[in-house]
């Protein structure tokens, strides 16, 4: 049987204890809780949190797709200010922060690892910023009243792309501006994408296979594919 999670302020202190704060390479105007090495704070998971059923700490790092949003959005603040933003699947936070930066009227992280919520509330506290973070599975509603939705590195896997892909095309035919950024990863979209920007995102070989992916920010169109295996195209 899978224990209860543990209270937020428990979930605070275990991420305080096992990260350091620090900037993402291409966001160096923002600050987050990031894990120096990914073998500790891993193992440091798996014995305080698994038998919550808690995931592993992926928030812990800032991402490619997630870099490479929050990058975007502080250089064109523009796309956010006024208005309404759905971080979705959040993870640390970094691109709903970025849009809050942004002059977003209101930002809310979408994320269902109770300890990536925790963690995306600490992160905004740290730049200053108001996030408010919704921890239910919001994946097939209608979200009207959301006018910008970002989501970073959701096509990682199928199930996950084929799930969320056709649901964030729907919020684009019912008028959100959705903005998805991916380094190039097996199942992204090849077609209803337009790309916005595109970044050399420095990452790390404990999570990446490289030192750096070539990353875009793309307008996800409502029309287009089913997803697809594809072979990933960042360099």
């Amino acid at each position: 049987m899978t224990a209860p999670a543990p209270a937020p302020a428990a979930l605070a202190a275990f991420i305080r204890r096992e990260t350091r704060i620090g900037a993402p390479p291409l966001c160096p105007e923002i600050r987050l809780h990031l894990a120096s090495a990914i073998t500790p704070i891993w193992e440091a998971s798996e014995a305080t949190l698994a038998e919550s059923g808690i995931a592993p700490p992926y928030w812990a790092f800032a991402w490619a797709g997630g870099q490479a949003l929050a990058r975007y959005l502080l250089d064109h603040p523009e796309e956010a200010a006024g208005r309404r933003v759905l971080d979705f699947g959040a993870g640390s936070g970094l691109a709903g922060i970025a849009a809050a930066r942004a002059g977003a009227a209101r930002v809310v992280a979408a994320e269902i690892d109770p300890c990536a919520a925790v963690a995306t509330g600490l992160n905004a506290a740290l730049n200053g910023v108001a996030v408010e973070v919704r921890t239910d599975d919001a994946v097939g509603e209608a979200l009207r009243g959301f006018d910008l939705v970002l989501a970073g590195d959701v096509c990682y896997e199928r199930p996950m792309a084929e799930r969320v892909v056709p649901w964030l095309r729907r919020l684009a035919a019912a008028g959100a501006r959705v903005l998805l950024a991916d380094p190039g990863r097996a199942y992204l979209p090849r077609r209803g994408l337009e790309e916005r920007a595109r970044y050399l995102v420095p990452t790390s070989r404990e999570i990446e296979d490289r030192e750096a992916r070539a990353t875009g920010v793309f307008e996800l169109l409502a029309a287009g594919e089913a997803i697809q295996d594809s072979p990933a195209s960042a360099a």
